[in-house]
Parts: structure tokens; sequence; C-alpha cells
């Protein structure tokens, strides 16, 4: 099976060895996004709904730089440094993602890379 490395400038440039996404087969596998600005490389301050819409809009850019969309993510891991920001994560989460959602898991973890405080990964599959 091929593996491709998908990238974009659109999205934060990966930091280690590691790519933003690998397609294979009709799968993508998104690498965690966190809330860095692609422009500037720097974490985006503010509440965790602002930091929850960077990282979405991250995830989207690396999506499409591989021809996919959130309609196309069928799991999603999201990794939480205060669990008890889920509710306002969730409520900017759910208006990224189309009916019906992609399955999910939820993570409280101690930390983040760059004191992140929130990170998602998805596996999307290839449009029909």
């Amino acid at each position: 099976m091929d593996r491709t490395a998908i990238a974009t400038t659109n999205a934060p440039a990966a930091v280690g060895p590691y790519s933003q996404a690998i397609a294979a087969g009709e799968l993508l596998f998104c690498s965690g996004q966190i809330h860095l600005d692609p422009a500037t490389g720097v974490i985006v301050e503010g509440d965790i709904a602002a930091q929850t819409a960077r990282v979405l809009d991250n995830l989207g850019a690396v999506l499409a730089a591989a021809g996919r969309s959130m309609a196309d993510v069928v799991k999603t891991t999201v990794f939480l440094v205060d669990i008890d920001d889920f509710p306002a994560m969730n409520a900017v989460y759910a208006t990224y993602m189309p009916d019906p959602p992609p399955a999910r898991s939820t993570i409280g973890v101690a930390a983040l890379p760059k004191g992140a405080r929130v990170e998602i990964e998805a596996i999307a599959v290839k449009p029909a």
C-alpha cells in the first residue's frame, strides 16, 4: 500500500518527525492539530472556544490539502488539558461537524505541546 504525506502551509508545519497527514488507500490519518497560527507559529490565545476554532480551522486546512473536508471525517480524538473545558469545546466542535458527526473520543491529559489546551486528530475517508 502506498503512503503519501500531505502538507500545507495553511496549517502549522510539523515540528518533528511526523507528517501533517498520511494518505493510505482510502484513508487519511491527520496528525493532531493544536491552536497555532499557521502564519506565525504562535499559540492563539483566548478562551477554549477560540482555541478550538483555530484547531478545527487547522485540521480543515490539512483535510482540504488532501481533497477532503469535515464531511469525510469518520473518527476524531480530542485531547483536553482541562476536562472542564469540554462543554465549550463541544459547542464549537458541533458547528464544524456535519450530520452525522464522526465517532469521537475525548481524553483529559496532563499537558500538550507548546502549552496548548486542546488538540484534535482525525481519520477521514476518500470522498465518494
